[in-house]
């Protein structure tokens, strides 16, 4: 089947946030007198399921059943990344050229993120354009965040396409099995946060090295 579209995750995929990801982790960490994390590669570990998770992984095991504890990081964390989001991210080498030729081609994209909705349309809005894409969503209540295809499937209705004739681009577990849940073709993006067997191993249909590479696939 010819594939008309294209949904895209963000961090990782789109843009390269780590840095200023891990920065606002770190000090948020550090507000509260607990051991900040200075391995960047280590950021890329517990990123990507939603703030609430990548919160719980920068705490030490024997801190993370302290909730009063994981309120005032994630409060410390939010503020830190809304002053700082800026700082180090920007598009990976090759995005800009994919989308202006998704777009030469007539073909329709979208993003979904487990970022919270309104950091996510900022970020995109601040490096990309909001107006590239037909649908920018990221964690919004009473959707469940990815790996349930909730998201996914709704953005598929909302631009009145099937699944199926979606290529979901990703770089993490997470992506590849909410593409898989949706019936979306799963994309993995090898420039992003995690590696080629995590990818695999969660059923991406194909993996890719730079971001040209998915003109093949539609």
């Amino acid at each position: 089947m010819r594939r008309s579209a294209v949904l895209f995750d963000l961090d990782g995929t789109l843009l390269d946030t780590i840095d200023d990801l891990a920065a606002a982790m770190n000090k948020a960490l550090a507000a509260n007198g607990l051991p900040v994390q200075p391995d960047v590669a280590e950021h890329k570990r517990y990123v990507g399921d939603g703030v609430a998770m990548y919160v719980l992984r920068a705490l030490p095991e024997d801190r993370r059943g302290d909730g009063r504890l994981i309120a005032q990081v994630t409060a410390d964390y939010r503020a830190a990344y809304a002053a700082g989001w800026q700082n180090q991210t920007r598009p990976y080498d090759g995005i800009v050229q994919l989308l202006d030729d998704l777009a030469a081609r007539g073909v329709r994209t979208a993003v979904l993120s487990n970022k919270p909705d309104d950091t996510t349309r900022l970020s995109v809005d601040g490096y990309l354009g909001l107006g590239r894409f037909e649908i920018v969503r990221g964690a919004i209540e009473g959707t469940p965040l990815k790996p349930d295809p909730a998201g996914a499937i709704a953005i598929a209705e909302a631009m009145r396409l099937p699944p199926d004739a979606f290529a979901y681009v990703g770089d993490t577990a997470t992506d590849m099995k909410t593409a898989r849940g949706a019936g979306m073709f799963a994309v993995g993006a090898l420039w992003g946060f995690r590696q080629a067997d995590e990818l695999a191993d969660a059923g991406a249909d194909a993996l890719i090295e730079r971001p040209g590479e998915l003109l093949k696939f539609l």
